[in-house]
């Protein structure tokens, strides 16, 4: 009887320790992969579902640690336990009340490619301490392939311009840091001819767009048309560049004027012609009048002249 009495007890205490872990479940969605410029910023998406319920985010801690070594965190509330590689250069994005533990690292290294966990703790209000209810997803870690290059823009315009239309052209880059957009600019054109869009894509990779609209004249054609993206960190940039052709608009003068001319020629040439005939049927009219007239006629003439 003391013997079953002993393991009751000791199932309900077992109980009472182990509840607030195991009452929920305790899972995390952090991107796997994802490429990170070296000099320049990545934002690694990551949510989690915790054994707490519902928490303030006072209520909850959130770290970041190597996968191997729970006590080397690139990410701490509190600074003095963050490698020193890592100080002032992580932070989270998210707001851990919401579930969201998205980590933002800056000045990429060239050996900050993890794998990186995230941790949740459940500290009591009172002292700050963590309780019992906390968990590492070691499953679930982040690792990045690391760029030296920047990654080259995009640019997809149309195949050829056409003289006096509007002519747009794109321009698009991937990057993994949304938080501090890569700039876009061009090598023409003013703000009111650019407009830009940013969007999310697959797996903590996002897009910046940027279009060039202007309309376009005889002399831009053969010039050239330059992209370049900027990120952030102001040490890697890119560009990619495309030769404009121009098209001429479609127009007659080259057949109307010398047709025109031709016709003005002709008919003033034509009015010339029969001006003359004229004169000359004129003339020789009076010429052979007076060959009807004869000798006689002429010398009764003169002596009339005379009287």
């Amino acid at each position: 009887m003391d013997t079953e009495r002993k393991m009751l007890i000791f199932t309900l205490l077992l109980t009472a320790v182990c509840s607030p872990v195991f009452s929920g479940e305790w899972k995390a969605t952090v991107v796997k992969d994802l490429d990170a410029l070296v000099t320049s910023c990545v934002v690694v998406p990551c949510s989690f579902t915790h054994g707490g319920g519902l928490l303030p985010n006072s209520r909850l801690r959130g770290l970041w640690h190597r996968q191997d070594k729970f006590d080397q965190f690139i990410y701490h509330e509190d600074q003095t336990r963050v490698l020193d590689n890592f100080k002032e250069r992580t932070q989270l994005l998210g707001r851990l009340g919401e579930n969201n533990c998205t980590l933002e690292i800056t000045d990429m290294k060239d050996h900050d490619n993890g794998p990186f966990c995230f941790r949740v703790e459940v500290v009591r209000k009172e002292t700050n301490e963590p309780t019992k209810d906390k968990f590492s997803f070691v499953e679930d870690c982040v690792q990045f392939k690391m760029l030296h290059d920047a990654p080259k823009p995009v640019l997809t315009p149309p195949k050829t311009a056409i003289e006096g239309k509007p002519y747009t052209i794109i321009c698009s880059v991937t990057h993994t840091c949304p938080s501090h957009l890569p700039k876009l600019t061009w090598n023409r054109g003013t703000e009111e001819d650019i407009t830009e869009i940013h969007k999310q894509h697959h797996g903590g990779n996002w897009e910046a767009t940027s279009t060039l609209t202007f309309v376009a004249e005889a002399k831009d054609d053969y010039t050239e048309l330059t992209c370049t993206a900027e990120f952030y960190g102001g040490r890697k940039e890119s560009s990619t560049t495309v030769t404009l052709y121009v098209k001429r608009s479609e127009n007659y003068n080259h057949i109307i004027i010398p047709a025109a001319v031709g016709i003005g020629t002709a008919v003033i040439f034509g009015l010339l012609c029969v001006f003359m005939v004229k004169k000359y049927k004129k003339r020789i009219a009076e010429l052979q009048s007076q060959v009807r007239a004869g000798p006689d006629s002429e010398d009764e003439k003169r002596r009339n002249r005379f009287l």
